[in-house]
Formats: C-alpha cells, sequence, structure tokens
C-alpha cells in the first residue's frame, strides 16, 4: 500500500509519500510556517508527487491530520485530502496530532507515561497520554496544566510537544520525575505516514478533532467554504492532471 501523509494543523505544511513497509518515505518536504497554509499547499504536494514514479495514480490511501490544532489548517489539509482522495479513487483516514507526536517516543521502551501536548494559550495545553507499546492512557482534551497533571498520574513523564515545558514546570513543582524529549511544534509527517497504514478508515475517520470553540464566530462563513471549495477543486484538478514521473 502507498500512502500519501499531509499535515498543516500546526505550524507547518507537510506531505510525504511513503510504501507499506519501507524504512523511509519515497518523497518528503515540510516547510514551517505560522500562516499561508493555504497557499503553500498544493504547490509542496505537486513537488512531493513530482518524485513519486506513478504519481497521483500510484496512491492507495491518503493520510490527514485532523487535530488539535488550528481551525483553519485543519480545514485546508481536510480539503485536500478529501479531494485527492476522490479523484484518486483511494481511501482517506484521519490521524491525530497528538497521537503522531508521541508515536516516535512510543517505538522505544519507557518505563511510565509518555504524554504528547500542544500550547494551546492561556495556561492550557492539548494533551494525550500513552503507556507501553501506545496504549492509550489519556484521551485528547483541553485541559489546564493542573488538571493534566492530575490525569498523567505519578510518572515518570516522557513528554513531547509545544506544550511541554508548561507541563514540565508543572510536574517539577509536583515533585513528578519528568523529562522533555522535545518542544517540537509539529509532527513529523513519516509518522503520520505510517499512523494513516495502521488505520482503519472506519475507526479513524477524516473528520476535525475539534477540542475547543472558536473565539468568535460571525456570520461570514460564506469566504471559508469559498476558500474550502477552491482547495477542493485545485486539489482534485492537481491530482487528476498531474503527470507520472519516474
Amino acid at each position: 500500500m502507498r500512502i500519501l501523509a499531509i499535515d498543516t494543523a500546526l505550524p507547518a505544511v507537510s506531505a510525504c509519500v511513503l510504501d507499506q513497509d519501507a524504512e523511509d518515505p519515497i518523497a518528503v518536504e515540510s516547510i514551517e510556517m505560522e500562516r499561508g497554509h493555504a497557499e503553500a499547499l498544493l504547490p509542496l504536494i505537486r513537488r512531493v508527487m513530482s518524485k513519486v514514479e506513478g504519481g497521483f495514480a500510484s496512491l492507495d490511501r491518503v493520510a490527514v491530520t485532523v487535530g488539535p490544532g488550528s481551525f483553519t489548517g485543519i480545514r485546508i489539509g481536510l480539503a485536500a485530502g478529501q479531494a485527492i482522495a476522490l479523484a484518486c479513487k483511494a481511501e482517506i483516514v484521519g490521524v491525530s496530532t497528538l497521537a503522531a507526536l508521541a508515536a516516535p517516543l512510543i517505538l522505544d521502551p519507557f518505563d511510565g507515561v509518555v504524554a504528547a501536548a500542544i500550547d494551546a494559550r492561556h495556561g492550557k495545553v492539548y494533551i494525550a497520554a500513552f503507556g507501553p507499546a501506545g496504549r492509550p492512557l489519556l484521551t485528547p482534551r483541553r485541559a489546564g496544566a493542573h488538571e493534566a497533571l492530575r490525569a498523567l498520574g505519578a510518572g515518570p513523564l516522557l513528554l513531547i510537544g509545544s506544550g511541554a515545558p508548561l507541563l514540565a514546570k508543572e510536574a517539577r513543582a509536583r515533585g513528578v520525575p519528568v523529562k522533555i524529549a522535545s518542544e517540537q511544534a509539529a509532527p513529523d509527517i513519516a509518522f503520520v505516514a505510517r499512523l494513516g497504514l495502521a488505520a482503519q478508515p472506519e475507526t479513524a475517520p477524516a473528520r476535525p478533532l475539534y477540542l475547543k470553540e472558536p473565539y468568535v464566530t460571525t456570520p461570514g462563513a460564506e469566504p471559508d467554504a469559498a476558500q474550502d471549495a477552491a482547495i477542493q477543486l485545485d486539489a482534485a484538478g492537481a491530482c487528476v492532471a498531474a503527470p507520472a514521473q519516474a
């Protein structure tokens, strides 16, 4: 099986193509950015796919990060992924950003709790935690540092993500053993692809994982819908029109 993975949920735009059982992606590109995901995504996907023999037609599955993360970023990635999957007649699955962040740490045995945390601002984090072999211990949620630490237990803790420093500070104040593995803001896109290969469309739908309502809701939803439609049409056009390259 060959998968295209897409991530625009956090401060990066990333895509890669990976074959099942392969150690390394066929093609990969990632650009760190706070804004401009919509403009950057499709050109980046085209560059990645230009390096893939068989092009878009060779894809069996698409994986897209579904959150938690930026409302706009999640929507952009899902719109493009759904359009590409539809045009290429490929399956599509959703991957949690928290699971993708934690995935590299779960591969190495750790006697404790692995927690992925994304800074949700205002003293809160988006968090999920995993035990041995990736067993879920804490489902994705938005919580303050104190509440999150109470849910994580006595440790030891191994943290990753932009919210790791906030949790580590609270853990140290409470005497909980803690180590920060990385403060990276976005997951490694190759692990999004690996989780996407392991997922099933029935249990990992490509639907947004929103853990918090938007700060402001206005009647001007039409421009966002129009942007989504433009992304879907452009993505679908890229799929059917892009030439296969060796």
